[in-house]
């Protein structure tokens, strides 16, 4: 049985005590709730037996300000709530809990900075849909799982106490942060003592993923070859069979630390690196001496050297794609947006920060040098996100709930793969509703329901 929208209403705890609530008719009579009866009381990680008492032409549910703080609960909200009868228990939910990675007390209109509104549309989707969202940090993070410290909404952001979550949303923005031993171990206790679930719980690196579709023949047709790279020789190889390769950060986001290598018509090599203020370009007259200046910098991380792709462009300017891929509430994938980004004047990637601008797909391919096959360009990169995301999620032992995934076009109308982000900005340029929700935070409070059973 699905599961019933209901509001909650706090009132004073010397009118109501801390182990019974108040609830609409109806719904006992709908769920077959026993009246007067102790019964388990479930809110993420809370168990509690408390006594259902009914009130007739009332369609909500009233709980004591005692119940409340215990809860996590600090003004009215509105929750789902299913009876489940073998157990005796009810269920109340979803809550869950947005991992950030630091928070700026000081500074209460924006005290989760960039995210902040991120953060406040997920409150306004719960309101909306049913639920209870709460912000922590790895900061807030003690020896205690059951009980955390973690920011609520009440006419302003205030810390509260409140049981460990249904769902956890990793949203922490560095690796350094996710591996801290603090976060493993909250993620392991909450998974593993209260069943929570963690989605998006881990990064990305651009081997990891190319590695890992491939062994997913039907995604071949998707991947430009790319290897690990482990020095002259394969570059070697790889410019001798492509007149442009890139040499790319494995671990990076933003277009940072992107190589570009260009055969010259006339001889000799050039070498364009990515930067804030546009492309540097250096050129060489051997690949080895080429190779000899950019050694250091290649000896000091781990890169993926990729085909160069004849992408599409738009005036002279690459143009690559942004999809936004979600499970629903079903915990299928979706296509919940795709934006087309046109590179800056000056550079050769796309990103917003490197001075990218957004398009509309059918605007950016109509405007494009697209050779054929625009008609049904669109359906074709919403089809190739896809079975990516659906690659990652059968190839990868993670969980995930959505990802940012960029494709391209060649000027024959091939689709490709360049890079598959779990950690998708927040800042995704949809269209706000009239409600303004964005359609993506929508898609994942449904998806954390459906991760609870409400």
């Amino acid at each position: 049985m699905q599961s019933s929208k209901i509001g909650v209403q706090i009132v004073s705890s010397g009118i109501l005590s801390d182990d019974t609530l108040m609830l609409g008719e109806s719904h006992l009579k709908k769920w077959q709730i026993p009246q007067g009866q102790t019964v388990r009381l479930k809110f993420g990680a809370f168990r509690g037996d408390v006594k259902v008492i009914p009130v007739q032409r009332y369609d909500g549910m009233r709980i004591s300000q005692a119940l409340a703080s215990r809860l996590g609960l600090h003004a009215p909200c509105t929750l789902r709530m299913r009876y489940r009868r073998g157990a005796r228990e009810l269920v109340l939910g979803p809550l869950v809990g947005v991992l950030i990675s630091r928070d700026y007390p000081h500074h209460p209109d924006r005290p989760f900075g960039a995210i902040t509104g991120f953060c406040r549309e997920l409150v306004d989707a719960a309101k909306l849909l049913g639920g209870a969202v709460y912000v922590l940090t790895p900061a807030m993070l003690g020896s205690s799982v059951s009980r955390l410290d973690a920011w609520v909404w009440a006419d302003g952001w205030r810390r509260v106490k409140a049981p460990a979550p249904d769902v956890v949303n990793n949203r922490l923005t560095t690796r350094k942060l996710e591996n801290k031993t603090s976060v493993q171990h909250f993620f392991r206790e909450v998974k593993s003592r209260f069943g929570t679930q963690v989605f998006n719980e881990k990064f990305l690196d651009k081997s990891e993923v190319f590695n890992a579709l491939r062994k997913q023949p039907a995604l071949g047709r998707f991947l430009p070859e790319s290897h690990s790279f482990t020095g002259f020789p394969m570059l070697q190889a790889m410019c001798s069979r492509y007149a442009t390769v890139f040499l790319k950060p494995v671990r990076g986001s933003l277009g940072k630390g992107i190589i570009r290598i260009v055969r010259l018509p006339s001889g000799g090599y050039a070498a364009h690196h990515a930067t804030t203020l546009g492309t540097k370009r250096q050129q060489f007259p051997t690949l080895q001496k080429l190779y000899a200046s950019l050694s250091g910098r290649l000896r000091s991380g781990r890169y993926l050297i990729q085909q160069g792709l004849h992408l599409i462009e738009s005036q002279g300017r690459p143009i690559d794609f942004r999809a936004l891929v979600q499970k629903n509430g079903s915990g299928q994938w979706i296509v919940t947006s795709i934006v087309a980004r046109i590179a800056g004047s000056q550079h050769f990637v796309s990103n917003i920060a490197r001075g990218g601008t957004l398009s509309t797909v059918r605007e950016a391919i109509a405007k494009s040098n697209l050779a054929a096959g625009r008609q049904d360009a669109p359906a074709r990169l919403r089809s190739a996100a896809l079975q990516i995301a659906a690659g990652v999620d059968a190839q990868i032992p993670a969980h995930f709930g959505e990802l940012g995934i960029d494709l391209a076009l060649d000027t024959n109308g091939r689709v490709w793969l360049l890079e598959v982000n779990s950690k998708p900005s927040k800042n995704d340029n949809t269209p706000l509703s009239a409600t303004g929700i964005r359609p993506s935070v929508r898609v994942m409070l449904r998806y954390a329901r459906y991760l609870a059973g409400l």
